[in-house]
């Protein structure tokens, strides 16, 4: 026999299988794939039509420092210019004003006129580039030639003011001593021969010097050259808009709206607390994935899927029961256990119908066991017809078992043969209600029952309600030899599986493996709710006839009402209405 039933890990070296499987996972998030794509469309129709009338302008200046030898290799224009600074200046509301009064804009539109320029610096270069961005081509550069004037003449006045102020300061300097000397020579030529005369014309002669000093100062403060710098690049009317156009906007738009819903996508998938790949499903329950019914029939036709048009949902039984049959811990006392986590078993139901009629079609003897007593429905649902009793149902001395209405009905001995067409038949111990649910479950006669798999080429399979909505099924998890469990992975979250496998382990029972499905018609997408379905009408009753007798019904906990581990997972979770006996 080969083992099945291992943990499932990913192969270490499997990294284009992981990547492949991860993009599988961010394409179930089609939605937020979608309005991201979406909402970037729309951010490029505004983009393209927001800058389809919008024109940009642009001219180039060279700044320089005042020199007096510009062809002096040493001199180093970047020393003596703040780049940064003169942008500043460029941008400055002066700047705008000298333009303003230029191109008679009012005081209303300046905002306008100064909101509308950039002035960046290209890297290593004292160059200044004008950008400006008008409604018109022919507004954009002339806007930007009177800024870049503006701002060549203001710098100029700004060149031409500093130097008339230092002039100003030496001639201030300049002229008490200049005054001095001339006062001085006056007084040395009405003085003698002499000493006296000899000692005047040494103060003469450096007062002279000192005045030389600040003319030579002065004389080089006027020759220099101010120019503030050159215009390398006027601007010119724009041959058309600035705006990358309506197609490109939208291939723009549509590629980070895609980044965008990829990354909403991964956040989501993050986050998610349902399985996100049957992988998932596999390392929570430490067994393999059996297989996956196809989504266009789960839920959609009868039970027994032996006689559909679409064969697909027959094979993948088929495949399941084969892989089970393959599985050592099951092959010895074939004795199976199917279960929901929580919700309707409606599809753990179908899942035992089909397994039994699978095995039934390898020569097995199949009983199907409807351990569900709260809401028994496989009675009404197949093809049945009577048989005979089970060898437990008889007591010592010839007479039957307990009456029908005794604590401990169930099993109360009737077995019935479902018809599974082409796949043979097997037996069915149909489900009814019980007013003590464990002790019927534990009974010894559900024990004998449930041995019936001891027999050679016996098969048992026990149907249960949801393993964390009641304790039915860890009830009877010492009984079997391995536990299936038929789960809709986008309807149940990690946690839950493994709280499963958990219980299960702790009850003495097997995960053998788990058969994953779609979600069932009208089913919301997320954590399943629990919902008791009505009990089917019992068959071969009048319709317009005499009701049958009711069964005793039952309140069922609300699942957010129960708290898996508070305790109350062994006790009973119905209470009787008294009122209503």
């Amino acid at each position: 026999m080969i083992e099945t039933n291992r943990p499932a890990a990913a192969p270490a070296d499997d990294e284009p299988d992981l990547l492949r499987d991860q993009f599988r996972q961010l394409l179930r998030y089609r939605r937020l794939i979608g309005a991201g794509i979406g909402i970037g469309l729309l951010g490029g129709v505004y983009l393209g039509i927001s800058t389809a009338d919008t024109y940009v302008a642009t001219a180039d200046v060279v700044l320089r420092a005042p020199t007096d030898d510009p062809f002096n290799p040493s001199l180093a224009p970047d020393k003596a210019i703040n780049i940064g600074s003169e942008r500043q200046v460029a941008l400055s509301s002066s700047i705008a004003n000298e333009a303003a009064k230029k191109l008679g804009v009012s005081a209303s539109g300046f905002a306008a006129l100064r909101s509308g320029l950039q002035v960046t610096n290209p890297p290593q270069t004292m160059v200044l580039r004008f950008t400006y961005t008008a409604s018109s081509p022919k507004e954009a550069a002339k806007r930007a030639n009177a800024m870049t004037e503006a701002y060549l003449l203001k710098r100029q006045e700004s060149l031409d003011a500093t130097r008339d102020k230092m002039v100003k300061g030496y001639k201030e300097q300049r002229d008490p001593i200049a005054k001095q000397l001339d006062e001085l020579s006056k007084e040395i030529a009405r003085m003698p021969a002499g000493a006296g005369r000899d000692a005047a014309s040494s103060s003469k002669t450096d007062l002279q010097s000192e005045v030389g000093g600040y003319n030579t100062k002065i004389t080089k403060l006027e020759a220099l050259d101010m120019t503030p710098g050159r215009v390398t690049s006027a601007a010119t009317a724009p041959p058309g808009a600035d705006g990358p156009g309506i197609l490109m906007s939208l291939a723009l738009g549509a590629a980070v709206g895609l980044a965008l819903g990829l990354l909403a996508a991964w956040v989501r998938l993050v986050f998610d607390p349902a399985p996100r790949s049957e992988g998932d499903v596999a390392r929570a329950l430490r067994a393999p994935v059996l297989g996956y019914l196809p989504r266009d029939r789960t839920g959609g036709g009868p039970l027994l899927a032996a006689g559909e048009a679409d064969p697909r949902l027959a094979e993948e039984y088929r495949s399941v029961a084969f892989r089970l049959a393959y599985d050592s811990r099951f092959a010895d006392r074939r004795r199976l256990l199917v279960v929901a986590p929580r919700g309707s078993s409606e599809t753990a139901a179908a899942v035992a119908v089909n397994l039994a009629a699978s095995f039934a079609e390898t020569g097995k003897d199949v009983l199907l066991i409807e351990a569900d007593l709260r809401t028994p429905v496989l009675a009404s649902q197949l093809p049945t017809d009577a048989g005979g009793r089970p060898r437990w149902s008889q007591t010592p001395g010839g007479q039957k078992g307990g009456g029908r209405h005794s604590d401990s009905e169930w099993p109360d001995g009737r077995q019935l043969v479902v018809d599974a067409g082409e796949s043979g038949s097997f037996d069915l111990i149909p489900g009814e209600r019980a007013r003590n649910v464990p002790r019927a479950l534990t009974s010894p006669r559900a024990t004998q029952l449930i041995s019936e798999a001891d027999s050679p080429n016996a098969t048992v399979v026990v149907l249960a309600p949801p393993v964390l909505s009641y304790a039915d099924a860890l009830a009877l998890v010492d009984r079997v030899d391995g536990v299936l469990v038929v789960c809709n992975p986008r309807g149940v979250h990690r946690t839950d599986l493994i709280r499963i496998r958990e219980l299960i382990s702790g009850a003495g029972g097997t995960v053998l493996g788990a058969v994953l499905h779609a979600p069932l018609p009208g089913e919301k997408r997320g954590r399943g709710k629990d919902k008791t379905p009505a009990p089917a009408p019992a068959a071969g009753s009048p319709a317009g006839g005499p009701k049958p007798p009711q069964p005793i019904p039952y309140e069922v906990a609300e699942p957010e009402q129960h708290i898996p581990g508070d305790g109350t997972d062994t006790v009973a979770l119905r209470t009787v209405r008294m009122g209503r006996r």
